[in-house]
């Protein structure tokens, strides 16, 4: 069964392959895009990597990932805004949708996400010539406010926005279901990134009741308590009709089965559930 509207965020099978096999599953699954990480791309080269993406056709829907700037000196800081134009060369090589940004908590040892969200503004605003002159929309990813200390002080769909607008052309938003499900404002939220012609990118997988990590226990779609169907619905209504980006940390389920397995699993569940 061919499934043109999913792609496969490759961090789901990373415990099962590299770069060059997970997509060769992909596509004898159907799986025609993916959006890969940016440690596998660098384990087979980026330009092998884009051989093999250029030669299979495939759509690249996102490169994870840029963004932590909140580093704790301007060195460091300087350092992350280099690193994240790397990045943005990267996307571009690869022909990717948008590069996502997980753009960092708290600076070690402060307590202040006001300041966090301003080195944030200001190295997205350093790098934004970059991702204009390269082509690569931005995609800011919210995160749950369970990793606005370590790994996201960007924490609703409402503030991302306000960046986007902040910043101006060549800025979005990657809605993923695990981390915004919970906002009572989703839906007008996202009826708002359409208006704003923000969505760049839709990842889905599920919440676990009871979970049994923050980061790496992650739900298989339809195991959870995610209503998927309905935010989807809510953001085709908005515009979006790219495809819907599977993205499971699963250290004690997903990633101990078998990769053909998994793929399989996301396919089922993405025609039966999603």
């Amino acid at each position: 069964m061919t499934s043109p509207n999913l792609s496969l965020n490759l961090a789901t099978v990373r415990r099962q392959y590299g770069f060059a096999d997970a997509v060769e599953e992909c596509l004898r699954q159907g799986i025609s895009a993916i959006s890969p990480w940016r440690d596998q791309v660098q384990a087979v080269g980026l330009a092998e990597a884009a051989r093999i993406v250029h030669s299979n056709g495939l759509r690249v829907t996102g490169l994870c990932r840029g963004g932590m700037f909140t580093a704790g000196d301007a060195a460091e800081r300087q350092a992350a805004i280099d690193d994240n134009r790397r990045a943005l060369d990267e996307a571009a090589e690869l022909g990717a949708d948008c590069l996502v940004y997980v753009v960092g908590g708290l600076p070690t040892g402060s307590r202040d996400l006001a300041a966090a969200r301003s080195i944030v503004a200001e190295g997205l605003a350093a790098i934004l010539p970059h991702a204009r002159a390269n082509g690569v929309p931005m995609a800011l990813e919210p995160l749950h406010p369970m990793y606005a200390a370590d790994r996201s002080c960007l924490t609703t769909l409402s503030s991302a926005l306000d960046l986007c607008a902040e910043l101006g052309a060549g800025a979005g938003v990657a809605i993923d279901a695990y981390h915004v499900w919970w906002d009572p404002d989703l839906e007008a939220q996202i009826a708002r990134a359409g208006r704003e012609g923000r969505i760049l990118a839709h990842h889905i997988c599920d919440w676990l009741v009871p979970t049994t990590d923050l980061l790496l226990d992650r739900g298989m779609m339809g195991d959870g308590v995610i209503d998927l169907p309905k935010i989807r619905r809510w953001i085709e209504a908005a515009g979006f009709s790219g495809p819907q980006e599977v993205e499971i940390f699963s250290a004690n389920t997903w990633w101990q089965r078998p990769g053909p397995e998994v793929i399989a699993t996301c396919i089922d569940r993405f025609h039966s559930v999603c």
